[in-house]
């Protein structure tokens, strides 16, 4: 009980210490092992069926960020961070992607595919009787909780990171040839370390009392 109580105090400090960092030291990078670490936390993100309709596109080259700068509203993350992450959907959800995902799974359980069959109804069920505009607000949904996971996870290992929707999605997808792929862009991150200039790091943060936003029932 004791180390149970003391990872959650951990996981409360990391996540008071965390903010969305207005201004990166662009000089300063995320090291290849602390990135894989973050790379695995995007890939473990849960979804809705376990379908996980999703890119997650990961921008270093200064080149092209800033051609994704000019994109950005005039904002200085994507430029100056160390790692950005285009988090982008799936353009189409179909009964190929089903198939290919239940393969995946029969292999990585070592079962079958017969084994699968009434989760590959429910599957295709519902992408079946899911219009296209539903299906692209569901899988854009499924990327904010690949958002919230990199988020924490990132606040544990001490990377600073800004969660960013005010961009030209168009201007991001072209830049980064996202349509040919099949993909959309939904939200980014950026991630690095903060700049000792940035004012916001050091600022109260500014929540609602848990009292008035938990409800016990």
């Amino acid at each position: 009980m004791v180390n149970n109580l003391t990872s959650q105090v951990d996981i409360v400090n990391h996540l008071k210490w965390r903010y969305a960092t207005k201004k990166f030291d662009n000089s300063k990078k995320i090291d290849q092992e602390t990135w894989t670490q973050l790379e695995e936390s995007l890939v473990l993100t849960p979804s809705s069926y376990g379908l996980q309709p999703w890119k997650f596109v990961v921008v270093t080259d200064p080149e092209v960020k800033a051609q994704l700068g000019e994109k950005s509203f005039v904002q200085p993350q994507p430029l100056d961070c160390s790692h950005l992450v285009v988090i982008s959907r799936l353009t189409t959800m179909d009964h190929d992607y089903v198939e290919k995902y239940l393969q995946s799974i029969a292999e990585a359980r070592s079962t079958t595919l017969e084994s699968l069959e009434a989760y590959k109804g429910m599957l295709t069920g519902f992408v079946e009787r899911t219009s296209q505009t539903d299906l692209e607000h569901w899988m854009a949904r499924q990327c904010y909780i690949a958002l919230g996971n990199l988020l924490t996870a990132a606040a544990v290992l001490r990377v600073d990171a800004c969660p960013m929707e005010g961009f030209d999605k168009n201007g991001y997808d072209e830049v980064l040839n996202l349509s040919p792929r099949g993909l959309a862009s939904v939200v980014l991150c950026a991630l690095g370390y903060r700049d000792s200039s940035d004012k916001y790091a050091s600022q109260e943060k500014v929540r609602h009392p848990v009292s008035d936003v938990v409800i016990h029932i």
